[in-house]
């Protein structure tokens, strides 16, 4: 992808308001636009959108300036609609960021779509991470220095073990699941986390990446046997809105074939919003046998849930 440029940086005080033209803003590591109202240690430090997408609303004879929309970036020539999750900009000389979430849901009615009658942030706006600070200006060079298409799909995979996240165990399921999602199904590892066995904990971070992220894949690994403190499929259950009882049922009946213990596996799988959510066991060879039972099916149900309308099967003849 060839580079592009900064139009316009934007800046205000207030969230849901409009933001209102600078001269320039300083990037701050693991915060955003130093003064900025969407600064903050969470993944949407700063916001981009397009010339093009906000030129196509101002053709459809809305008058609107650089920052209507809450934008802090506008940007020129950098196609920001093939950028996926992960995908890393460099900003004049030294800045860098890193893609955390593709749109977001609108405030209903916001600020903004009031004050504009239209809102484009939820369809194309980018926003990132800031990995290096610096200062940034209107003018500036915007490199896309690595990419991950947007067609990509974006996985992440919780480990749950409470004595693995104090130190005191080696994560060895986590890693080995990781590969297997990398070289099987294509997919960009956003994030590997290891948690403690606290329900509580399992599910904010199940809702954190199902509602904000744009993954389509969330596989924790441990937590799903028979022990007091395997609490994994109750934090599940609690986040998803339905149930996919096939790929837990295939699962298990795979690693029946080699254990009769595969049947004391509690794991489940579901569905929030776009976002596959799978329970795998703890141990490595267990989830590696229970995730390679499913992985055939994976990319025709992930298809499914970004909105793929093709039918799963021919009517027989």
């Amino acid at each position: 992808m060839k580079a592009g440029r900064i139009v316009a940086v934007c800046t205000s005080d207030g969230k849901g308001t409009l933001k209102k033209q600078v001269q320039s803003a300083t990037l701050k590591v693991g915060h955003g636009i130093d003064g900025d109202a969407h600064a903050g240690d969470w993944h949407r430090q700063v916001s981009f959108l397009s010339l093009e997408d906000i030129d196509e609303i101002r053709t459809k004879g809305l008058e609107v300036d650089f920052g209507a929309f809450a934008e802090n970036f506008v940007t020129e020539a950098v196609r920001l609609d093939r950028c996926g999750l992960g995908t890393v900009f460099r900003i004049g000389a030294s800045a860098l960021v890193r893609i955390s979430q593709i749109g977001k849901v609108c405030h209903d009615p916001c600020a903004i779509f009031e004050a504009t009658g239209d809102c484009i942030m939820p369809r194309a706006g980018l926003f990132a991470r800031v990995l290096e600070g610096g200062e940034v200006r209107a003018g500036d060079v915007v490199e896309v220095v690595k990419e991950i298409p947007r067609e990509t799909f974006q996985a992440v995979v919780l480990t749950i073990s409470t004595r693995a996240s104090q130190g005191q165990l080696e994560d060895t399921a986590g890693p080995a699941v990781k590969r297997i999602l990398e070289e099987r199904l294509g997919v960009h590892l956003y994030s590997l986390e290891v948690l403690q066995d606290d329900k509580h904990q399992i599910a904010e971070r199940l809702r954190h990446y199902s509602d904000g992220h744009s993954i389509d894949l969330i596989v924790t690994v441990g937590g799903t046997g028979l022990s007091p403190d395997d609490v994994t499929p109750e934090a599940t259950r609690e986040v998803i809105e339905r149930e996919t009882p096939g790929l837990a049922e295939a699962m298990r009946a795979a690693s029946m074939e080699k254990t009769p213990h595969a049947m004391l596996s509690r794991g489940i799988s579901g569905i929030r919003d776009r976002t596959l959510i799978v329970n795998l066991p703890g141990s490595l060879k267990g989830a590696v046998e229970n995730l390679e039972a499913i992985v055939p099916a994976l990319p025709h149900g992930l298809e499914k849930l970004r909105g793929d309308t093709t039918q799963c099967a021919s009517d027989s003849s």
